[in-house]
């Protein structure tokens, strides 16, 4: 026994969902985030609002695109309490992204208890591309993880 009912657990875990739905592969955060239960899920295309958006959840999972040459659709989960993300593998039409977000946040003492990002590989970014159907499929997936995620998660 913990203390902390069901409700009070679930408030502190959030998944976010970042990206822009009218680009492409961009929208894998947000379509992602969608299909999560058992979490608060929050979206945005900003990622200068993680710092609020966050700023009460102890369990943060962050959804996002992101372009490191590894195959489209597959996926990785990055934990930053121990280390930092990769450089450039998560572009941003913003001139200040999610890594510049996360280490800001690092920087001012105000990271969550806990903070991952799931990263999903894309290739279609430009305003009015489609989903790539290796996306669409790691979608699926990533929801299917993140919901027996988040039900472990305390």
């Amino acid at each position: 026994m913990t203390g902390i009912d069901e409700s009070q657990a679930a408030a502190g875990r959030l998944v976010i969902g970042l990206g822009n739905v009218h680009r492409g592969d961009d929208a894998a955060g947000i379509l992602a985030a969608r299909l999560v239960s058992g979490a608060r899920v929050v979206e945005t295309s900003d990622p200068t609002s993680l710092l609020d958006t966050w700023s009460d959840a102890g369990d943060v999972i962050v959804i996002d695109a992101m372009s490191s040459g590894q195959a489209v659709g597959s996926w990785s989960v990055f934990d930053l309490a121990a280390s930092r993300l990769p450089a450039k593998t998560f572009p941003s039409s913003h001139a200040f992204g999610l890594s510049e977000v996360v280490e800001t946040a690092r920087a001012l003492s105000v990271l969550p208890r806990r903070l991952r990002v799931l990263g999903i590989e894309g290739r279609r970014f430009a305003p009015g591309d489609p989903l790539s159907p290796e996306v669409e499929a790691a979608i699926r997936d990533v929801a299917r993880w993140l919901s027996g995620e988040v039900a472990t998660c305390v």
